[in-house]
């Protein structure tokens, strides 16, 4: 098979890295940025840590800061809207997934033939045209969106979670600095750890895997499955967190250039129903998912276990199968995770959406990526294991 291989031009990793940004942006004769962030990041103070080394380099950069947890087609046309209203070069996603999804999904959409909706460039469409260059500055290990050439996004017309995909979604460059997480709170620790070791997990069993990304995907599951704990209990720990931003980045750039599966086919309208946050929704699937898919990528499985520290090479395949199942429940456990049940979703409603969940987790495409290819009957079934 070929594989076509995608990342950011330029990378720049490490604690203190975000205070280059005027330098990355100087790398690339930029100078006008339109900061995409959040309230809470910019009540906070916290868009300052990417704000300050612009000022103090002479720039002047302008921020919008509306974006929302599960980022919608009206918040992205309102930050078009910004965009236009300016001069600006480029757009810099500064926060978690939101805002990173948020700047690219405007860098798309500001390329869009006037009145273009985000609708139309779901997949299987390719969205590969920017207006302008992102950048992308992670505050949490978790997404990975700083590496990949995705964006989700809600339609707000249906509840979608539409998948969007291609290179005007893809990064020009990113600034991966883990001091950034140090006051992510303990749940948000929590979902964005198990979200980006559903990454790997997921690039690694996919049936798009390529050499390429196993290798990244396997070191992310080395670093996460070693220190997620470890950062959720301690949080102020250098090497968990760098460990965990690092693991996050790999992870994305593993599923960016494999894919990812049915965890997030059926994650994504759990979101989009529900407003569970997009990490959360992936633990709460991960291990019944992995035991539907485990015996038809049984060996590959097996080295993820191995790869995670939960196995041994002395451990049968089928054996390692077991005890990747077992640490993905015992993960959930001791992380707090809640079933859909314990998160408060009355279980009528729950019902009532599955077959239209079900749909829509089909019609993103990443379903038949899976190990094991559910047919809408076997989704449901899952959905209804997972509920509580």
């Amino acid at each position: 098979m070929t594989a076509t291989i995608v990342s950011p031009r330029l990378m720049r990793i490490g604690g203190g890295s975000v205070g280059q940004i005027a330098e990355v942006l100087g790398l690339f004769g930029l100078s006008r940025p339109l900061v995409v962030t959040d309230p809470w990041m910019l009540s906070s103070g916290t868009v300052d840590r990417c704000l300050d080394p612009m000022r103090a380099a002479g720039l002047d950069p302008a921020v919008f800061a509306e974006t929302v947890p599960d980022p919608t087609d009206t918040v992205v046309e309102a930050g078009v809207a910004a965009f236009r209203a300016g001069d600006y070069d480029c757009l810099i996603g500064f926060g978690g997934g939101s805002p990173m999804d948020t700047a690219k999904a405007i860098a798309i959409l500001a390329a869009a033939a006037p009145g273009q909706r985000m609708r139309e460039f779901k997949v299987p469409a390719q969205a590969d045209r920017g207006a302008v260059p992102v950048i992308c500055i992670p505050t949490t290990a978790g997404t990975g969106s700083e590496a990949t050439r995705f964006t989700v996004i809600t339609d707000t017309g249906t509840d979608e979670k539409m998948l969007v995909a291609g290179l005007g979604a893809l990064p020009l460059a990113a600034i991966v600095d883990y001091e950034l997480t140090y006051s992510v709170p303990q749940r948000t620790t929590a979902d964005t750890g198990i979200d980006s070791l559903t990454h790997a997990l997921e690039a690694y069993v996919s049936k798009r895997a390529n050499p390429h990304a196993d290798s990244l995907a396997l070191s992310a599951m080395r670093l996460i499955g070693r220190h997620l704990r470890i950062a959720y209990h301690q949080p102020k720990n250098a090497a968990a967190r760098e460990a965990m931003m690092l693991g996050a980045m790999q992870a994305g750039l593993a599923f960016s250039n494999s894919s990812v599966a049915l965890v997030h086919g059926m994650s994504r309208p759990i979101g989009a129903h529900f407003h569970v946050p997009h990490g959360l929704s992936n633990a709460m699937l991960l291990p019944a998912v992995t035991e539907f898919g485990l015996n038809d990528a049984l060996p590959r499985y097996a080295e993820a276990a191995r790869a995670m520290g939960v196995a041994t090479l002395e451990d049968a395949d089928q054996v390692a199968g077991s005890k990747l199942l077992e640490e993905l429940r015992a993960l959930n456990q001791e992380l707090g995770v809640p079933t859909p049940k314990g998160h408060g979703i009355a279980a009528a409603q729950w019902e009532r959406l599955l077959p239209l969940m079900a749909k829509q987790a089909l019609a993103s495409g990443s379903p038949a990526n899976n190990p094991r290819v559910p047919d809408e009957a076997q989704i449901i079934a899952l959905y209804r294991k997972v509920y509580g």
